[in-house]
């Protein structure tokens, strides 16, 4: 006897079926009688953008043959496919192409297959000035325009985002408004369409993936969310974008939408894009969001679009006297200058930054690393930062210089420097993995915090690194002393290489002895310990005080 599907199936075949007959309906109601096929294929070979499938075929590539997704779909190598330096041609020729996992990767393959159609749309298969006849040349031919000029086009691109962001970015985003930025030059409010469409289709992938969600309230560890943004790279991609778009309309003599149009689609755009997120790393894990002020260059940036897309071609400043021997700027290319310029000066200061590398000096910690291959593994606290900036630049009381705490890992070989796990992650998650890796390889280091409350007196603990059989323990931290005092004496928590340790100490002598295990008792000073289910009482004649708890993580 055939069982009934289940919940989740049944789900799914509901929102299929509700897609079926929207599709349906829309057959019906509109009667398009060929009409859209028909005007796909007048700009597109067979009416199939064909380079937007080549580009997200070859991101998709990289994802799971070069970082490894195809055997560790979740969990890819990322630390050596990030754009570290201008000295690591590996990092900076795969970062715009790399993602940091699964959902990064099909937030920005969805952006790619919205947008990347628009674009290609804009450009075209088949040539479209005028007097320019089909296959004449390599640059008409409809062929080489789809599966090798929009590609190629999208290479380079990346390249650009990768080589003028600031920092160890990844991922395809930087290229995705770049498609955003020109399309909007020819169809501003299309792109928006286009970005709403891109939601809907991440809600009916999570839909068919999770029916549904079950969830509670509990404690959770993450940074802001605008502060995980890239938002200097999504900006030197949108404007790469918007400058290409310009100048290909100018060149085609195209029809310019009007002025309203350009500064709503751009506005709506830029806060649907969360381009408004201008932030800055103070370090330690603290932020800044600087919300009005990025809003306003939002509203700038599109009132500066409109202007040049919708300005004429007339010069700025006319000259009458000798008009054959002067030639005045068009109005329109005053406005692609500005544009050029804030490209400019959001690119330039990458260029500092990424000719720096890690340092040949000895890693900061308490130990030795641990070392795989080229990479150097510790553990370490309030350290500089080693891929800041050597140019300390201090404005608005803010400043390049930060200290960073948590897992350093390093490679001089590669001028990767880089804190893998924050220290605030691993207080809140006791371990965590740091994958390594490069070209057909990848290792993995666990990482095991483990530590001790004292009562009315902080936090004790000590980090180890596992890898290859090896256990080092990479960090201790000061030891802790328990508010409670029992029988005139006071107790504390250290932390070892072995383990923990109880000090009691009376005036000016002090005895140390282990941690009992669970369940189990120790005689330490004069005083008995007792470990009841990792809480740990101190016990005298009939007192018993509880002076630590064993930390617990989430």
């Amino acid at each position: 006897m055939l069982g009934l599907p289940d919940s989740a199936t049944l789900f799914r075949l509901a929102v299929l079926l509700s897609l079926l007959v929207a599709f349906a309906a829309v057959l019906a109601l509109d009667r398009p009688r060929g009409r859209w096929g028909a005007r796909l294929r007048s700009r597109f070979v067979g009416g199939v953008p064909w380079g937007t499938l080549v580009s997200a075929a070859g991101v998709l590539a990289v994802y799971l043959f070069l970082q490894g997704g195809w055997s560790y779909w979740n969990t890819p190598v990322t630390i050596p496919f990030r754009a570290w330096s201008y000295f690591y041609p590996l990092g900076l020729g795969t970062a715009a192409f790399a993602h940091s996992g699964p959902g990064h990767l099909i937030g920005n393959l969805v952006g790619t297959l919205v947008l990347a159609p628009l674009a290609e749309y804009v450009w075209g298969h088949f040539p479209r000035e005028r007097g320019v006849q089909t296959f004449t040349s390599p640059l008409t031919n409809p062929y080489v325009r789809a599966f090798v000029v929009f590609p190629a086009a999208v290479f380079g691109v990346g390249l650009f985002t990768a080589a003028f962001a600031l920092g160890p970015v990844i991922g395809f985003s930087g290229v995705v408004f770049a498609f955003a930025g020109f399309a909007l030059v020819r169809y501003p409010i299309a792109t928006v369409v286009a970005v709403s469409a891109g939601n809907a289709l991440r809600t009916l992938y999570g839909a068919l993936q999770v029916p549904t969600v079950s969830a509670s309230a509990g404690p959770s560890y993450s940074s802001p969310w605008w502060a995980d943004i890239a938002i200097q790279g999504h900006a030197i991609g949108l404007f790469a974008g918007l400058l290409l778009g310009t100048v290909l309309a100018r060149a085609r003599g195209d029809d310019r939408p009007s002025a309203a149009r350009v500064v709503v689609g751009v506005a709506l755009f830029g806060i649907a894009q969360s381009m408004w997120a201008v932030y800055w790393y103070r370090g330690d894990e603290t932020y800044v969001l600087y919300r009005a002020a990025g809003v306003a260059l939002v509203v700038s940036l599109a009132t500066l679009v409109a202007a040049t897309v919708v300005a004429s071609d007339r010069p700025l400043f006319p000259s009458p006297d000798r008009p054959d021997t002067v030639r005045a700027v068009p109005r329109w290319q005053i406005g692609a200058t500005v544009l050029l310029l804030c490209t400019a000066a959001l690119a330039g200061p990458a260029v500092p930054v990424n000719l720096t590398t890690a340092s040949s000096g000895d890693i900061s910690g308490q130990s030795d690393p641990i070392t795989v291959r080229d990479y150097e593994v510790t553990y370490a606290e309030d350290v500089p930062n080693g891929m800041v900036s050597v140019i300390d630049v201090e404005a608005f009381g803010e400043t390049t210089r930060v200290n960073t705490s948590g897992v350093i890992v390093r490679s001089r070989e590669r001028g990767i420097w880089m804190t893998a796990v924050s220290k605030g992650r691993l207080d809140f998650a006791g371990t965590s993995r740091v994958r390594l890796g490069g070209i057909g390889w990848r290792e993995t280091v666990r990482v095991e915090r483990q530590g001790w409350n004292a009562v009315g007196g902080g936090t004790v603990y000590r980090v180890a690194l596992v890898y290859g059989g090896h256990n080092v323990t990479a960090y201790t931290s000061p030891s802790v002393r328990a508010e409670p005092v029992v029988a005139g004496r006071n107790v504390s928590v250290e932390a070892a290489p072995e383990g923990f340790q109880l000090n009691v100490s009376v005036g000016n002598r002090s005895v140390t002895g282990p941690v009992p295990a669970v369940n189990e008792t120790a005689s330490v000073g004069g005083l008995d310990f007792v470990n009841v289910e990792g809480r740990v009482y101190a016990v005298n004649g009939g007192t018993r005080v509880r002076v630590a708890r064993a930390e617990t993580y989430n």
